[in-house]
């Protein structure tokens, strides 16, 4: 699978990485992830959407830890404000990579919303495909990117 940081994300398809950037960063979306099982796995999250990279922070014993660290795939979408999908809808699937470099971690805290704990363990999310849903005048207006090196 073919995936990409955020920032070529946004140079392919910037109406779309915008849109997701207004609903996903700093916001609780749902990530899930592939169990040891092969069983799918829900948890809230706050990803961060910035300096080219889409990250997040989680306790090193969580089961999204465990699970990223068994397999690395994930899918994101972000919360919605109410039924009838007022706000739009925004998903992106692909990568959880491992963050041990100091420096990347820093630019992480620096555009995180919140302090994350020292013991976090940093995670950043490279895209193999976003999705976008907005409802006008009732109808949906879906865009689809899919990585291309």
């Amino acid at each position: 699978m073919t995936a990409l940081s955020w920032a070529i994300f946004s140079e392919q398809a910037p109406e779309i990485a915008h849109f997701g950037q207004k609903r996903i960063d700093g916001k609780v979306s749902y990530l899930a992830t592939v169990r040891e099982n092969g069983a799918p796995r829900i948890h809230p999250v706050t990803a961060l959407v910035g300096e080219g990279s889409c990250f997040i922070f989680a306790e090193p014993e969580s089961s999204k830890v465990r699970d990223f660290h068994h397999n690395s795939q994930f899918s994101l979408h972000c919360s919605m404000s109410d039924s009838s999908g007022s706000s739009g809808e925004f998903q992106i699937r692909g990568l959880a990579e491992y963050v041990s470099d100091e420096d990347v971690r820093l630019l992480a805290e620096s555009i995180c919303h919140y302090r994350p704990a020292s013991s976090y363990q940093l995670f950043e999310l490279k895209i193999s495909e976003a999705m976008s849903n907005c409802y006008r005048g009732g109808r949906a207006n879906r865009k689809r990117w899919r990585a291309v090196i």
